[in-house]
Parts: C-alpha cells; sequence; structure tokens
C-alpha cells in the first residue's frame, strides 16, 4: 500500500504537538491524530495539559492567588481593598479564553509548519499501519515510515468513589465549578489535589484532603515537605494523613465519604468531592492485540532509552513511558525522537534533571536526588540550605518561609540535587536543572553571580552553604 505519510503521531498532547511540529520541520511529511473535543464538542489541540490540565489550572491558580492576597496581605502594603468580592463566571471565562487562545496556537503552528491535523481515533494496526477514523466519515489506513505514540494519560477512577459528574468529580470536573463550594472534599493529597484545594480554598471552599499515605508528598525532599504541610495547613487546607477511603454516597445533595485514619472509622460530609489519586496511560484501543505491543505492569508501553517499542520505527513518548508524568518531559521526548527519526542516530534524555513543580503558594520545585533517597543508597553527600526569610527580595515582597536547598557529592561535588520552596520556584528551578546538565558542581553555582536583590540569590548562598561560607546566615558546619 503506498505510504501516506513518513511520520504519524497518535496524539495531540504536550507530546504529540511538539514531536508533529518537529518532523515537519526537519522535512518529514507528518500527520497526527487526535480525538479531543473541547467543552464546545470542537476538535482541539493540546490534549489534556492545554485543555483541562496544566494551562487551566495555572490560570485559576493565578486569579485565585490574586483574590487570597488582596484579601490578606494588601493591607500590610498600604493598599485598601474595600467592596472585595469574586465573579467567578468571569474567572472561569478568562481561564477558557487562554486556552483557547494557546489551543489555537497549535493549529496555526500546524499549518504554517505543513503538519496534517487529522481529527479523530488513531490506533495502531501492526508494523507501522494505523488506523485512522475520523470523528465523521469512515477508517482508513495509514502507511508511514514511522509511527510515534503520545496520547497521554487519564485520570484513575475508584469504585469507592464513583464519578457522577456532579456531586463526584475528577480534576476535568473540579476545574469547571460554576459555584464556589462551601464544602469541599479531595481524595488525595498529592500535586494535582493540592493544587485543585488551594484554588477553592482561597476562593473561600473549607477544603479537606484525604491521604492515604502517611507521608506527605513522599517524592518531595523530606525537609520541605514538612515546611510545606505546615504553611499549606496555616493558610487553611485540612490535610488529613493516613486516611484511608472506605465508601461513598450522595445523600440529598450531600456526599458523605467514610474512610479509616488510626485505626478508627470516621465519616465527612462535603458539598462536592474531587478524586484525584493519579492518572493511568491511555492505552486503551491504542493498539489492535496483532500490534503486538509490550506493556508494562501498569498498562504503559515498555520502551529504551531512546522511547523505542518492541516494535521497529514505533516509538512512544510522555505519560504513556516510563518516568514521571509531566508535560515538559513529554515534549522533550518528542522533540528527541523526531531528531532521532530524521538524522538516523537515536538520542534520548535524562530522566534524573527532568524538574517536577507543585504550583502551591509557595511553590515547590526540585530537580535531581532527595535528602532521603541520598541516605538509602548510601551515597555520601554534603547539604548547604538557605532561608528565604533571610534573603532581601522575598522580605520586600513580605515573604516569610521558603528553602533552597543543593545537595552535592562529598567527594566529587557534582550537584546531586536540588530543592526549592517558594515563590517563583518554578522558574528558579531551571538554573538547577542547566547545572546538572552541565554535571556542575555547588562550588561553580557559589561561584556564579546573582543579580542583587533577586530570591535567585537564595539559591546561591545554598551553594555557598554546602561549604560552610554562606554569607547572609550563620553556618552549621
Amino acid at each position: 500500500m503506498e505510504q501516506d505519510y513518513e511520520v504519524v503521531v497518535i496524539g495531540g498532547g504536550p507530546g504529540g504537538y511538539v514531536a508533529a511540529i518537529r518532523c515537519a520541520q526537519l522535512g518529514l511529511k507528518t500527520a497526527c491524530i487526535d480525538a479531543w473535543r473541547n467543552g464546545q464538542d470542537m476538535p482541539a489541540l493540546g490534549g489534556t495539559c492545554l485543555n483541562v490540565g496544566c494551562i487551566p489550572s495555572k490560570a485559576l491558580l493565578h486569579s485565585s492567588e490574586l483574590y487570597y492576597q488582596a484579601r490578606t496581605a494588601f493591607g500590610a502594603h498600604g493598599i485598601k481593598t474595600g467592596g472585595l468580592g469574586i465573579d467567578l463566571a468571569v474567572m472561569q471565562a478568562r481561564k477558557d479564553k487562554v486556552v483557547e487562545q494557546l489551543t489555537g496556537g497549535i493549529e496555526g503552528l500546524f499549518k504554517a509548519n505543513g503538519v496534517s491535523w487529522l481529527q479523530g481515533h488513531g490506533r495502531l494496526l501492526d508494523g507501522t499501519r494505523v488506523e485512522f477514523t475520523p470523528h465523521e466519515g469512515e477508517a482508513r489506513t495509514l502507511t508511514p515510515g514511522h509511527v510515534i505514540l503520545a496520547s497521554g494519560s487519564r485520570p484513575l477512577e475508584i469504585a469507592l468513589a464513583p464519578l457522577d459528574d456532579e456531586h463526584i468529580v475528577d480534576s476535568t470536573g473540579a476545574l469547571g465549578f460554576t459555584e464556589v463550594p462551601r464544602r469541599l472534599g479531595i481524595i488525595g493529597a498529592g500535586i494535582i489535589g493540592l493544587e485543585l484545594g488551594s484554588v477553592w480554598n482561597r476562593l473561600g471552599s473549607e477544603v479537606v484532603l484525604l491521604e492515604a499515605q502517611e507521608q506527605f508528598l513522599p517524592m518531595v525532599d523530606g525537609e520541605l515537605s514538612r515546611h510545606a504541610l505546615k504553611i499549606l495547613g496555616q493558610q487553611g487546607l485540612d490535610i488529613r494523613l493516613g486516611a484511608r477511603v472506605l465508601g461513598s454516597e450522595v445523600i440529598d445533595g450531600e456526599v458523605r465519604v467514610s474512610y479509616q485514619q488510626e485505626g478508627e472509622e470516621r465519616s465527612l460530609a462535603v458539598d462536592r468531592l474531587v478524586v484525584a489519586v493519579g492518572r493511568r496511560a491511555n492505552t486503551e484501543d491504542l493498539m489492535a492485540e496483532a500490534a503486538g505491543l509490550v506493556l508494562d505492569e501498569r498498562g504503559g508501553v515498555v520502551v529504551d532509552e531512546y522511547c523505542a517499542t518492541n516494535i521497529p520505527n514505533v516509538y512512544a513518548v510522555g505519560d504513556l513511558v516510563r518516568g514521571p508524568m509531566l508535560a515538559h518531559k513529554a515534549s522533550e521526548e518528542g522533540m528527541a525522537v523526531a531528531e532521532s527519526i530524521a538524522s538516523g542516530r537515536p538520542h534520548g534524555l535524562r530522566l534524573d534533571t527532568v524538574p517536577s513543580v507543585i504550583y502551591t503558594e509557595p511553590e515547590l520545585a526540585w530537580v535531581g536526588a532527595t535528602e532521603q533517597q541520598l541516605k538509602s543508597l548510601g551515597t555520601a553527600y554534603r547539604v548547604g540550605s538557605f532561608p528565604l526569610a533571610a534573603n532581601g527580595r522575598a522580605l520586600a515582597m513580605q515573604v516569610k518561609h521558603g528553602l533552597a536547598k543543593v545537595l552535592a557529592h562529598a567527594e566529587t561535588d557534582e550537584i546531586l540535587g536540588v530543592h526549592i520552596l517558594g515563590p517563583g520556584a518554578s522558574e528558579l528551578i531551571a538554573e538547577a536543572v542547566l547545572a546538572m546538565e552541565y554535571a556542575a558542581s555547588s562550588e561553580d553555582l557559589a561561584r556564579t553571580i546573582h543579580a542583587h536583590p533577586t530570591l535567585s540569590e537564595a539559591l546561591h548562598e545554598a551553594a555557598l552553604a554546602v561549604d560552610g561560607r554562606a554569607i547572609h546566615r550563620v553556618n552549621r558546619r
């Protein structure tokens, strides 16, 4: 059968659309199949991230933070607000406009780069043959030279709290509330649960998060997670650890949740319940049985270090494969695969330098190993930390909490991990990622000149503290 395209990408999220654009830039005839339809039942590119994930959640986080600051912090700056209130419809409309602008922008990039946007469902048949079923019309078979699977992930559902899209919702539903719930329950105090809880807590909800694990944010450096738990609690988030949900039911418009904590059965009554217990790879109906694609025990696609599957010329990226489920990791994998296909020289990316961020306030951002991981591995290390309360810019911003922390190898001084709790941590972490990509030492970071006054000076001081020579705090040996 005639080869329609040189590359077909299945999925139009951050991994898929970036891969498609990069393939086209490199001169490959490329098509991107995407089945997403937005809230208006119209095709839209960008996947979960742009439509119902990263972008809309950050839009609401920003809006809600402005309201929270106006309500709690403006007075200290001599700013009088008076008559402060919320128009949630306007706030949601602004969020939707941001989403529409970005998803429309990707469509424009597809046109500019010559990527064919095939609106419908894509399925791997065998080899590199792909079945494309448009939203309207009959299925047809494409025979590209290469296939990139980038179908992303979806929220996990649990039988103990079945979704009804009104009282019990997933993260998508929680981004679309038309009124502020008086009482909001969230199952899961991970990244998604904390961000959604922060939004609605700032806008006036009484928020309770039920987390089954005994440890708060176990993937985060323990020192920072303890600080974060205290700060978020002071903001009003009721985070209950070791709380294992036993069941839920909706009675007279109220959601009643039963859970076990400290060996006792307890109950919680809320107006809305959000299920935020994680995500799973979208491999359902992604391939025919005859395709022979190997999956792992979690249902993800097994790939090598270059994102190649067990099928020649078939790749998988993003949430489908090993590593953190993060949009920026998916995009970089998409870029790497596109360049590997075009050049014939495979290259991948370092998973240990993929940064992670939780967009609460203060933000949590980290890259590399945590202190507890280094201890468990028996790795000899030195640590330097610096509180943001001693940083001039932070003090001017009325920041009372936060910490920058650098972990370096005890013998080579190579930076092994960097952890930041504070405003703008999502931006500050980029310097640490670059340093680790170049195998920099804490000495390298300490000798790098940072502008004054900036929050980045806290990271500079933390690097100095590794060697016991921080300037603006008493050093501990």
